[in-house]
């Protein structure tokens, strides 16, 4: 009786071991499953926008419900002043046409300075304003990380630029460089000339605090500086991925 007993025992703890083994596959199929949906979603949401324009970002949903209103005209990048073009580059990633979505150099400035400047390229910024959210979780940046690759993959340097013309953030409810051309200087994003140019990417690091119809002593100097810088990529050749 005792060994028929034991036995039995041994056979329920064998039955349960192998009933626990199998919920664990089955969890972890799931998980899979379930990360791999999502991963197709955003890669299929990449290919859709290298053709389609996002309908409205994070940040733009999150203005329009804290202001009522916000102002955004998408305009395609051959209605866009090249000055205004190569002023952003200049501005936010000189080196955009030389580099996969991330300009390693520039992170290794950053790390040297203790991180107190950013190291962020046009490409990521895209990614963070058209697909995922404003902050500095560790969770965002690792979303952002992994995303970048695939936009480079699937869009061109150009319509990467002109997605950022479009949906960066140029003012209080202000979002992209028509609305912000309309709304400062009273002309079309076309006719927009090297100073105005340079004047609204100077506010681009930080467009809720800074000026762009009445512009600080830093912020004149800033953009100055992004002239000359617009003029340098543009003769050596760092504006040739997205200028015809």
């Amino acid at each position: 009786m005792a060994k028929k007993a034991a036995r039995k025992s041994s056979s329920q703890k064998s039955k349960a071991s192998k009933a626990k083994k199998q919920k664990s596959l089955g969890i972890r199929g799931w998980v899979t499953r379930v990360a791999l949906g999502l991963v197709a979603f955003v890669v299929g949401l990449v290919i859709l926008f290298s053709v389609v324009n996002p309908p409205v970002t994070h940040t733009i949903w999150s203005e329009w419900r804290r202001l009522g209103k916000v102002e955004r005209d998408w305009v395609p990048i051959e209605e866009i002043s090249p000055i205004m073009a190569r002023a952003v580059v200049a501005a936010e990633d000189a080196n955009f046409c030389q580099h996969w979505g991330f300009d390693v150099e520039a992170i290794r400035d950053a790390l040297e300075d203790g991180g107190s400047r950013g190291a962020s390229t046009l490409t990521q910024q895209v990614v963070k304003n058209v697909f995922l959210w404003q902050g500095r979780s560790w969770v965002r940046k690792a979303l952002e990380t992994s995303i970048t690759p695939v936009v480079e993959v699937f869009w061109s340097k150009q319509r990467i630029l002109e997605v950022y013309l479009n949906v960066a953030e140029t003012g209080q409810g202000v979002f992209g460089v028509e609305a912000a051309a309309q709304g400062y200087f009273r002309v079309p994003a076309a006719r927009l000339s090297p100073v105005q140019a340079a004047r609204i990417a100077a506010i681009l690091p930080s467009p809720r605090n800074r000026s762009v119809t009445d512009p600080s002593v830093r912020t004149r100097r800033r953009a100055a500086a992004i002239l000359d810088g617009a003029a340098t990529i543009r003769a050596d050749g760092r504006a040739d991925c997205f200028e015809d």
